[in-house]
């Protein structure tokens, strides 16, 4: 009986938000016919590959030094001109190895500017090489202890590199909630600022990405999370809600100057990402209350009538 609902509800659910791959069959490389078992096997490898929360607990590490490793590496993928998925992927590859070796404080760049080397000749066609990297650490690394770190990590992770990415599972959800190019770049600004929160390094990609759209639709007032993104991402928006308070916590912080680390809002400030980390509605009172609670501030109660 149980199952038979099951299966009931699941067929009424899905004739409610349709089919949306099915025009894309005459187009090959959208992989029409084998999209859905792509994202659930993509599902299947962030569980695998997941990040600890806190895992710099313990170490001579912590989170503050880690903060300001990822915003230079923000600022190296930049000076590079490097795909996104390569700094997603850098700073994935960096905390998983973090998290399964003890690294010394003066090891932690290494580690860093390694992961980040190792993410680009992954993802790019022409990557920098091990020299200009060193260069980049102003030489406090030889291109040999570089070429070292990189043996150590690929053996540590058993050159399982792949993780998903919430660059991944964002075109996804764009696809369904056909965004506009303002909400799709704020929920793309949401995202990398998740990268330096040392808080949030144990939410899987899919949730990064869920959330940044979610909050994108709250601040820029442009539709809502449906019942069509609940099916493709399988989360309510109550759920998504701890992650968006974490998003809202973030961009809050780098707005009032409660933190050093910018790079990722110096870069979405510019003209090629339509100085989308300047909108006024950033500080609205719908990011401040959500974030309100992270940041140990008291959220304003209704008037007694």
């Amino acid at each position: 009986m149980e199952v038979d609902l099951c299966q009931a509800f699941s067929e009424v659910l899905q004739s409610n938000v349709g089919n949306m791959d099915a025009e894309d069959r005459a187009d090959p490389q959208l992989c029409s016919d084998y999209v859905k078992d792509i994202y659930r096997y993509l599902r299947q490898l962030e569980m695998q590959q997941r990040v600890l929360p806190l895992y710099l607990k313990g170490t001579e590490l912590n989170g503050q030094m880690r903060a300001i490793l990822v915003d230079w590496l923000v600022e190296v993928h930049a000076r590079f001109q490097l795909l996104q998925e390569t700094l997603y992927m850098g700073v994935a590859i960096m905390d998983r190895y973090l998290q399964a070796q003890p690294v010394s404080r003066k090891e932690l760049q290494l580690v860093g500017v390694t992961a980040m080397l190792l993410a680009a000749k992954y993802e790019e066609i022409y990557a920098p090489s091990v020299l200009d990297f060193a260069y980049m650490t102003d030489r406090a690394y030889k291109a040999a202890q570089i070429r070292k770190m990189e043996q150590n990590i690929l053996k540590e992770l058993n050159f399982d590199l792949g993780r998903p990415l919430p660059l991944h599972f964002l075109r996804r959800a764009a696809k369904v909630a056909d965004p506009s190019v303002e909400l799709y770049l704020l929920a793309k600004y949401l995202m990398e600022l998740t990268l330096v929160d040392y808080e949030m390094v144990h939410y899987n990609p899919l949730e990064i990405a869920a959330a940044a759209l979610c909050l994108s639709q709250k601040v820029l007032s442009e539709s809502h999370w449906g019942i069509k993104l609940c099916y493709h991402t399988g989360y309510k928006e109550q759920y998504l809600r701890p992650v968006m308070e974490h998003m809202a916590k973030n961009v809050v912080r780098v707005n009032t100057s409660r933190t050093k680390q910018v790079a990722v809002k110096k870069k979405y400030s510019s003209t090629k990402c339509l100085r989308i980390s300047t909108l006024p509605q950033l500080n609205s009172s719908a990011i401040q209350d959500l974030a309100a609670p992270l940041l140990g501030e008291s959220q304003p109660q209704p008037s007694e009538r």
